[in-house]
């Protein structure tokens, strides 16, 4: 073997080196990633999926997937597992002309994407190996020219990529082969092979029949989508492409500290973490298991109301507006308190509407309690779904019928018994969470209109709910109140949501409204935008098929970003500023543990034990996680990590046994800063008052792939008293 590692080296001196030239100087670096490529290769896609014909869509389709398989799946791991060292790390006088990157060099993912690319190509436009294979080529040699891979790092690519290529196509269209001739007989009639051969005439039947089978089919491709996702985000989560965010590792913390409520939130979310932990283990997976789950649920829920309701292509429709809401994205992945939220008073608003139907049983009325009661369980803003419910008792004058009986009357009962666990424990602890909710939404304060946080409310969700789908969905609302004659269920889905968002709306004149508050509105409103629209894009009208698949193109687009800003570096060579990158509260904790972890070793020299002191309860919960010492204690029924004492409860922690027991032991105590101008701090007075000695170590910087993420300081303390 080391024959071939010494062919490899001399080979890549050549191409490295000897064939050096000014025109290959500007020429390998722009090849390797240039401003132009990422614009170019979305208005192609576009052009692709609008223009392109069967064959178009069908091709961006597989490549998508081809290189989802190829580059995350294969390479990424491939990467991991052998961690080979890029050449200017291992040889001399490399010159090194594009970005060096932070990832092993075996294989190269530019040659095994743009190889996986030129595959599908060619099976789908046969001449586009003219082009597509010599492009390939100077982007794989590019890669050894610029100094970043060595030569058979891109052979390896290449030939990994074309396999990735071909593979995907063969499984898609013997996949299909196989299972759409039985699950969607009259598509498969149709299109029989994916590559474009062989198309049939369905065989006649009865209208009803015809009809009743595609609403089938539609059904079945709405369920695969659903079930494609979850597989999709469970991998995603598997990964390790994020971390932790500091609430997660907040409430994992409170999953190992089981109570009846918390400082800020009711404890269903703990309850559930704890669940998911106790199958998979104190992972990321485990904690965040239940996330792309629930969410299945909901579309799940919401595709078979609309199959009946509606129609299950209106459903499959929902489905995809769903998936290209950036913020609902985010909240499939993430495990907090909204992902609950948004699912219980999603199944409460479909429960709803069985129950304000004429002549139903009281068990309708009791279905409602219970998913609202879930809902509070979740989330306090499950109060407001009351406000809601009186919208619907103003706007719709056949519910009000309900409230000379029973139903409504026992669904508040139920709900106000998920409520008696959270007053017990608030009992216990002096109202705590009446204080901080107060206190938070400013409920208290003198009401000064400001338009500050009108215009920061109103552009946050523009861009989170996605632009596109925040036009149509007032226009839905709008355009509803304005016909002489309403669809009943539309008015009860526009109750349901547009009451939450306005009220908040209203509020943002007098204080901040983080933009996760209206979650729950975002399910109702799409769904009143679906069944608004309906009618006007089975008519086939353009604006409306155009604005639509605009809108599920560029909320897609910002989905996949938001899950790994990465892309905007491969797309364009230029790493994102780590200030402006979302996902840089959920990367390089493990690598802050592992610092702060250093430090600790360090002051255990000394020989008195050393715990740990963070300055707010994010940081403290992402030591907590991710120094496996800390783990270690808390398995052990004990702590290794603490939040910064206060004289009045600032957060969980202040109702949890603090580090005053720990007399004559030494600690460490952790600030860090966002990465736009840290500035170092002084020592807490508290802090200074309980320890013999404090002395600063300075401030370090954390990197993830070579971009400075956050800053962190350090303490020794010594000598607590």
């Amino acid at each position: 073997m080391h024959w071939l590692q010494q062919v490899d080296t001399a080979l890549f001196r050549f191409l490295n080196q000897t064939l050096a030239n000014p025109v290959l100087d500007w020429l390998m670096p722009w090849a390797s990633g240039n401003d132009l490529f990422g614009p170019a290769v979305v208005m192609l896609g576009i052009g692709l999926l609008w223009k392109g014909g069967t064959r178009g869509r069908l091709f961006v389709l597989t490549l998508l997937l081809a290189l989802l398989v190829t580059d995350p799946l294969v390479v990424n791991n491939l990467k991991k597992l052998v961690d080979r060292d890029r050449p200017f790390l291992v040889l001399e006088q490399v010159r090194c002309l594009a970005g060096k990157g932070g990832s092993g060099s075996f294989p190269s993912a530019h040659a095994a994407n743009w190889f996986a690319a030129a595959a599908v190509a060619l099976l789908y436009y046969r001449r586009s190996w003219r082009f597509m294979v010599p492009l390939a080529g100077v982007v794989a040699l590019s890669r050894v020219y610029n100094g970043v891979h060595f030569p058979s790092d891109v052979l390896a690519g290449a030939l990994i990529g074309a396999g990735s290529g071909f593979g995907t196509v063969w499984l898609m269209h013997t996949t299909w082969g196989t299972l759409g001739r039985h699950w969607f007989p009259l598509w498969w009639q149709q299109l029989p092979s994916l590559l474009l051969h062989g198309a049939k005439t369905p065989s006649p039947a009865r209208m009803e029949s015809l009809e009743a089978l595609r609403s089938k089919q539609w059904f079945r491709l709405g369920c695969l989508l659903i079930g494609a996702t979850l597989l999709a985000r469970l991998a995603y989560i598997a990964s390790g492409t994020i971390e932790l965010s500091e609430d997660e590792a907040y409430y994992w913390l409170w999953s190992k500290e089981p109570a009846l409520s918390y400082y800020s939130k009711p404890p269903l979310v703990a309850y559930t973490i704890a669940v998911g932990t106790s199958v998979w283990g104190d992972t990321e997976l485990g904690i965040r298991f239940f996330s792309p789950v629930i969410a299945a649920g909901i579309g799940l829920l919401l595709l078979r109301f609309f199959s009946r309701e509606f129609s299950a292509r209106a459903g499959v429709m929902l489905i995809l507006m769903l998936l290209a809401v950036p913020l609902l994205g985010v909240g499939s992945i993430l495990m907090t308190i909204d992902p609950l939220s948004v699912t219980f008073w999603t199944a409460a608003m479909l429960a709803g509407w069985r129950a304000i139907q004429p002549r139903v049983a009281l068990k309708e009325w009791m279905w409602v309690g219970l998913w609202m009661g879930l809902g509070l369980f979740s989330k306090y803003v499950a109060f407001l779904q009351w406000l809601c419910w009186a919208a619907v008792f103003i706007f719709m004058r056949d519910s009000r019928a309900h409230l000379r009986r029973a139903g409504p009357y026992v669904a508040i009962l139920i709900q106000a018994l998920f409520l008696v666990p959270v007053l017990v424990w608030n009992q216990q602890h002096d109202w705590i969470t009446v204080t901080h909710v107060s206190e938070s939404t400013q409920v208290a304060s003198q009401w000064k209109p400001s338009l500050r946080y009108l215009n920061d409310f109103f552009f946050s969700e523009l861009a989170l709910l996605n632009p596109f789908w925040f036009i149509a969905a007032w226009g839905a609302g709008l355009g509803l109140w304005l016909r002489p004659s309403r669809d009943p269920r539309q008015v009860y889905f526009f109750c349901m949501g547009a009451p939450l968002f306005l009220a908040l709306l209203l509020y943002s004149l007098k204080a901040r409204i983080l933009p996760n508050w209206v979650a729950p509105s975002i399910v109702p409103l799409l769904v009143l935008t679906v069944s608004f629209w309906r009618p006007r894009w089975a008519e086939g009208s353009k604006l409306v098929r155009g604005w639509g698949t605009a809108g599920i193109l560029f909320g897609l687009v910002m989905v996949l970003i938001l899950h790994n800003t990465d892309l905007i570096e491969r797309i364009t060579g230029k790493p994102l500023l780590p200030r402006l990158d979302p996902l840089r509260r959920v990367r390089a904790w493990e690598t802050t543990a592992q610092a702060v972890g250093q430090a600790r070793e360090t002051l255990l020299q000394e020989g008195k034990p050393v715990f740990i002191i963070g300055h707010h309860y994010g940081l403290t919960s992402q030591l907590s996680f991710y120094l496996p010492e800390s783990r270690a204690a808390l398995e052990a029924g004990s702590r290794l990590v603490y939040c910064l004492s206060t004289d009045k409860p600032e957060n969980q922690f202040f109702f949890w046994p603090g580090y005053e027991s720990r007399t004559g032991e030494n600690a460490l105590f952790v600030v860090d800063f966002s990465p736009k101008n840290p500035q170092p701090v002084q020592p807490p007075a508290t802090l200074v008052s309980a320890f013999d000695s404090i002395r600063d170590l300075g401030m370090q910087p954390i990197l993830y792939e070579g971009r400075e993420l956050r800053w962190i300081q350090l303490f020794e303390c010594r000598g607590l008293h």
